[in-house]
């Protein structure tokens, strides 16, 4: 490895292959994973667990160079993606639990933004953590708010239903996390601002708009770390 990860910034989508980056917007955070292990220049790594790389090619697309930095830092997150690969059973976990951010957390802090939507956002809340055994029954609650979203007429309602909802997830869990990683930015929202601005004054809904981004940043922080600390645990377990 020849690069001070404590001065990489990430560039977005794929990059040339080079045996010396910079660091300075020439690589995305998998291409570096895959630098620093000493593979061959890709941002899939195989070193890597496949379901967070899925994670984090998306989300950090979404994110802009300031946002980037700020969440991503290299010397924080290189080193625990480096052979955080697991078994079967640990990459499954892993995207069970990015299927319950997307159900649990993402689609109800959107949600929350619509009035009329409070009843599914509850709902969404208060259902048991997705896992084998629950996943069809959080799918039809999440594709009843999307629908009721819909009905809503509402293009914040639309725009949260039907980007957060991920056709599901992806329905059965296979890679979810890349849609739950869509940036809790704009990707999600850049059309939503109209409606949370309803009856208030703009500059008051785009703060809180903002103040809603940064909430769920922090949260797919946390679910990055969660995700990445199952692989850590059952590596303990292990003998």
């Amino acid at each position: 490895m020849n690069i001070d990860l404590n001065t990489v910034r990430f560039g977005t989508g794929a990059h040339d292959a080079t045996a010396a980056p910079t660091g300075d917007r020439d690589l995305c955070i998998m291409e570096a994973v895959a630098f620093v292990a000493g593979e061959s220049w890709s941002d899939a790594p195989t070193c890597a667990s496949p379901v967070i790389s899925a994670f984090l090619r998306s989300w950090q697309d979404a994110l802009s160079d300031d946002d980037r930095d700020r969440l991503l830092p290299a010397a924080v997150w290189v080193p625990r993606l480096v052979g955080s690969r697991g078994d079967a059973v640990t990459e499954e976990r892993r995207s069970y639990l990015a299927v319950d951010w997307l159900v649990r957390v993402y689609t109800p802090v959107w949600l929350d933004l619509t009035f009329k939507l409070r009843p599914h956002v509850e709902e969404l809340r208060s259902l048991p953590v997705v896992t084998v055994d629950t996943l069809a029954g959080a799918i039809a609650k999440l594709q009843a708010a999307r629908a009721a979203a819909n009905d809503a007429a509402g293009a914040a309602a639309r725009a949260a239903a039907n980007d957060a909802a991920g056709d599901a997830a992806w329905y059965a869990a296979r890679d979810a996390a890349w849609y739950a990683a869509k940036d809790a930015a704009w990707y999600a929202a850049k059309d939503a601002a109209w409606y949370a601005a309803k009856d208030a004054a703009w500059a008051a809904a785009r703060d809180a708009l903002r103040s809603t981004v940064e909430t769920l940043q922090q949260s797919a922080l946390d679910l990055l770390d969660r995700m990445l600390a199952c692989g850590e645990h059952r590596r303990e377990e292990t003998p």
